[in-house]
């Protein structure tokens, strides 16, 4: 597609316009982070004009050296940021300038809510980048040519931030971009040399490209009016390069929020470098929040690779499983040659030591922020602890420390809020307790209240209470901790291993025995509903439950294939009775049948409301229970 002929008008995309809006108000407050956002971008251009560079050193020409470059003009209240990086020919424009290229924007959108501190949050979790110009401009000007095109190639691209932009063909003498910002009434601050200064200092020492600002006169503090000589204001070293002594948290803060374009700190973060058999730098950071994406597992994940310094590719995801998808960061090696390719990676022996290497790291930081910070690996578990979850599924080797940074919700503890670890559980076990126990259900409540912890209450017995749609697939996975075997409370008949004495086992007998012709009746009763109905000394204060069969399918995952839309095999519940409850002792005694009948239907559904928070037919449940309720009140 070739550059138009004349200036052309388009609207922004729908999702452009909102975050547009939302963001010029939501984060007027931090107004200066537009400098730190459009500095970053820059930086990336070069980075990807270098990597370029590596096939085709045509494309630095003339001007290798890449660099920043920040200008005022106070008579025309301008502020351009100039780079010489990768450029953008007009499709790219018009996609980069006019779209927001995110699954899930429209209900990342829609979560917002007109709360400005709520949502200068949100959109921190989404990304800020290029649109931030606007909280300090009125009018936004980018005149760009793509590096190998003609200086007759390059385009402008222009818009007031009201819906619409417009495109038209310029001439430029140099490849790569300038973003001037016209500035609205009551932002000449960003005009001022000390100022702009301050804001590199704080936000951009650490990219390793210099940024440079005109040279200052020493004799009265002002700008050469005639052929101004620039000066570099940053650092200019890449910041994994520095010894970690020499770097403030303040530093690894800054950098972080370039590298994942987040607007809130990190929680954690871990800087690593290795020498001997093989030679690479790690930075790798743990988010204070969840992207509003995280649970597509497709979305675009990984670190940044570098190989010598060099970058090589955003979302290099060949070096963490997708279990660890929320890490940011970056690894540079002195291994990968530096024309490697993701197909070249996938097969690469050092990218599966590199791997090996920084998902060790990775669950070292995890157990290291729970040790030393319970408050902040609790804030990490309620927005990452799902995501975790699925690695035992996904990663046999490293299942066992995965695991040990599990938290649940338990017996032990009074809320949802407060948490166990699994190592926490054993420690309190009964010596003579070879198990864990665990309640898989849908929601806390649920598994708080379910009839089938009444036994464990009375014996003092701790369980777990996991409530994420997930648990049950990770217990799955596995299976033991510790050399201790999962075991689930609504599986199976009850056992209790060591923790059951003799006369626990005597007093099941009895009872199964005495009780033999009301477990027959009731099995008339509900037929091919049940794979078994059965005495049961697990419940205390409650008439009846139902249980998973020895070797069936779960409930939640039964649930889970059943929201994916799987087909699920046909399982029947196993139906339990306390025969010390007063309702079961008034229908052993009914001799009725019809009346026997609707008492054991209705029992049966209360259990499985119970059990599963539904009924196929709770229209017919609420009609039988009424018909005994009058019964009952006459």
């Amino acid at each position: 597609m070739s550059v138009a002929a004349e200036k052309q008008t388009h609207s922004f995309q729908t999702e452009v316009k909102q975050l547009l809006h939302l963001m010029v108000h939501s984060l007027y407050s931090n107004k200066e982070i537009f400098l730190r956002e459009l500095i970053s971008n820059a930086a990336d251009a070069a980075d990807k004009l270098r990597f370029k560079a590596l096939d085709d050193d045509s494309l630095l020409a003339d001007d290798p050296e890449l660099r920043i470059r920040i200008t005022t003009d106070k008579d025309t209240k301008t502020l351009t940021i100039t780079d010489n990086g990768i450029g953008m020919t007009e499709e790219e424009v018009i996609a980069h300038l006019g779209t927001i290229a995110k699954s899930g924007t429209a209900d990342f959108l829609s979560q917002l809510t007109g709360d400005k501190k709520k949502d200068s949050k949100l959109i921190g979790q989404f990304g800020v980048g290029f649109y931030s110009a606007f909280i300090v401009a009125d009018k936004v000007t980018v005149t760009t040519r793509g590096a190998g095109l003609a200086a007759d190639q390059a385009v402008i691209w222009e818009s007031a931030g009201d819906g619409q932009f417009t495109i038209e063909p310029t001439t430029k003498d140099a490849r790569g971009t300038d973003i001037t910002l016209h500035l609205k009434e009551g932002e000449e601050e960003f005009l001022e040399d000390y100022r702009l200064r301050t804001i590199i200092g704080k936000y951009s020492d650490h990219i390793s490209l210099p940024v440079e600002m005109h040279k200052v006169s020493q004799e009265d503090d002002k700008e050469q009016p005639e052929k101004p000589e620039f000066e570099v204001v940053n650092k200019a070293t890449a910041l994994w390069t520095r010894p970690k002594s020499e770097i403030t948290d303040e530093e690894y803060q800054e950098f972080y929020k370039h590298v994942a374009h987040d607007f809130q700190d990190a929680l954690s973060w871990s800087h690593n470098q290795v020498e001997g058999k093989q030679e690479y730098t790690s930075l790798l950071y743990i988010p204070a929040k969840a992207p509003f994406d995280m649970w597509n597992r497709d979305r675009v994940r990984g670190v940044k690779l570098y190989v010598q310094r060099v970058f090589i590719m955003d979302d290099a995801e060949q070096f963490l499983p997708i279990y660890l998808r929320f890490v940011r960061g970056l690894i540079d090696s002195n291994d990968l040659p530096l024309n490697v390719s993701r197909e070249i990676l996938q097969d690469s022996s050092v990218t599966q030591s590199l791997r090996s290497a920084t998902v060790s790291r990775v669950l070292k930081m995890l157990e290291q922020l729970a040790k030393k910070d319970s408050e902040k690996y609790q804030q990490f578990w309620d927005e990452f602890g799902q995501v975790l979850k699925e690695g035992p599924g996904e990663d046999f080797a490293n299942k066992e420390k995965i695991a040990k940074l599990f938290r649940f919700s338990s017996t032990h503890t009074d809320s949802k809020e407060q948490t166990v670890s699994l190592d926490d559980y054993i420690e309190r076990m009964k010596p003579e307790q070879d198990k864990i126990y665990y309640i898989a259900t849908d929601s806390f409540l649920a598994a708080k209240n379910s009839p089938h912890l009444e036994i464990f209450r009375k014996k003092g017995i701790e369980v777990l209470l996991m409530h994420d749609r997930i648990d049950e697939w990770t217990v799955s996975h596995l299976q033991e901790y510790q050399g201790k075997q999962f075991v689930s409370v609504t599986q199976g008949s009850l056992d209790l291993g060591n923790l059951e004495d003799a006369d626990d086992k005597k007093a099941q007998e009895e009872a199964s025995k005495e009780h033999e012709e009301l477990v027959k009746r009731v099995k008339d009763v509900l037929g091919d509903k049940v794979g078994d109905v059965r005495i049961t000394l697990r419940l205390t204060h409650t008439p009846t439950c139902i249980v998973a069969g020895e070797g069936d399918m779960p409930l939640q995952i039964v649930k889970m294939m059943q929201a994916a839309g799987q087909p699920v095999p046909d399982v029947k519940p196993v139906f339990e009775l306390n025969p010390e409850h007063a309702l079961i002792q008034l229908v052993e005694k009914e001799q009725d049948q019809d009346q026997f009948n609707e008492w054991v239907e209705v029992l049966f559904d209360q259990a499985q409301l119970a059990e599963a928070g539904q009924l196929e037919d709770p229209a017919s449940f609420a009609t039988k229970l009424n018909k005994l309720l009058l019964k009952l009140a006459n």
